[in-house]
């Protein structure tokens, strides 16, 4: 099993190395590390966030541990050469296309959502985005109107064949439990084309529960309601606004893991790119301070598709939420433990 360990910038490397050493106590048997650069210190390193040599590193692995990217020092660099542009790269070279998102209150955490505990309490859900098209991968530019006035485009469109894929693996995910589409086909044609393909797919699956929700309501549930749904199937624009609001309804996204997945097949499961949700925080990097609790979830859920490993994947997650239910907390969640502290506690619960 080879996996590229890209760590980033900021916080990424402490929480990264948090996550290697939860996968070290495993004793997994054949399991090889490769490590990175990527980000703003490989633009540092190598003139590009997103060098050759990282490139090929991850091609030839059977997953990709990432940590996170962001560097203030080079906010003023051309687009192309921002530290963000790895992940979108990675993403685009790698072919994947599923972003698997989940999103669970722990027990006796509810108090750190901003949601009422009984409400919170409910939160247990995945969230499934489509990451490879929709309005950030279509056509834009700017232009004057017949008035001189600057205006923007951008063109939004999803063709039947990438709603197929995205519908497959959603409820492959599902499992028998309810799956809610998203989409605003009341005003979208492209949200039309979604939902007639989403129903058409569904004829495969009769054991997943499919019903559609505009993507307001379903804002608006997220908050409201959020114990009614399991898995939310989303385009990449819609999936992007709603994976943060079910975030912020956790409470911390010091918990949140995240995998993306493409078409790509490992000797043991599917190829993906797995990483935290929060950023590179420079703000605290180096001081030993970050939660790594969220990379090393993402690294349970690495063994869990990429490897076919779901014992060792499920003992992780146990072992992080002991160390929680222990009073095991960082900063995020109004606690005082350090990420090597939070770490060792984890270690030592498997």
């Amino acid at each position: 099993m080879k996996v590229a360990v890209l760590p980033g910038d900021g916080i990424g490397g402490e929480v990264t190395r948090e996550a290697v050493r939860v996968l070290e106590a495993l004793d997994l048997p054949r399991v090889t590390l490769f490590e990175g650069d990527v980000g703003g210190i490989a633009y540092k390193r190598h003139g590009h966030p997103l060098p050759e040599e990282t490139l090929v590193m991850a091609r030839e692995a059977d997953a990709v541990l990432f940590g996170a990217v962001g560097d203030p020092d080079c906010d003023d660099l051309d687009r192309a050469l921002r530290p963000e542009q790895a992940i979108l790269g990675l993403r685009r070279e790698l072919g994947l296309f599923a972003n698997l998102r989940p999103a669970r209150v722990f027990e006796g955490l509810e108090h750190l959502s901003p949601l009422k505990p009984e409400i919170a309490r409910g939160i247990d859900l995945l969230i499934v985005r489509e990451l490879t098209g929709d309005v950030y991968f279509g056509e834009k530019g700017t232009r004057t109107t017949d008035r001189g006035e600057p205006e923007g485009w951008d063109m939004m469109s999803y063709s039947a064949p990438e709603v197929q894929r995205i519908a497959r693996l959603a409820f492959t995910a599902a499992a028998g439990r309810r799956l809610t589409s998203v989409d605003k086909a009341n005003v979208l044609e492209t949200s039309q084309v979604w939902r007639d393909t989403v129903i058409a797919a569904s004829a495969d699956y009769p054991v997943a529960a499919l019903d559609h929700m505009y993507v307001d309501n379903a804002a608006m549930q997220l908050i409201a309601d959020p114990s009614r749904f399991d898995v939310i199937l989303t385009g990449n624009l819609f999936g992007d606004i709603l994976s943060d609001l079910a975030s912020a309804a956790v409470g911390s996204i010091g918990l949140l893991p995240s995998a993306s997945l493409g078409e790509r097949t490992t000797p043991h499961g599917t190829f993906g790119l797995y990483e935290p949700i929060h950023g590179s925080a420079p703000d605290i990097a180096g001081q030993g301070r970050a939660n790594p609790m969220a990379t090393i979830l993402s690294a349970a859920m690495m063994l869990r598709h990429s490897f076919g490993r779901e014992d060792d994947a499920a003992r992780i997650e146990t072992a992080v939420a002991r160390a929680l239910s222990d009073g095991v907390l960082g900063g995020d969640l109004g606690g005082e433990h350090g990420t090597q502290a939070i770490g060792e506690a984890v270690r030592e619960r498997l």
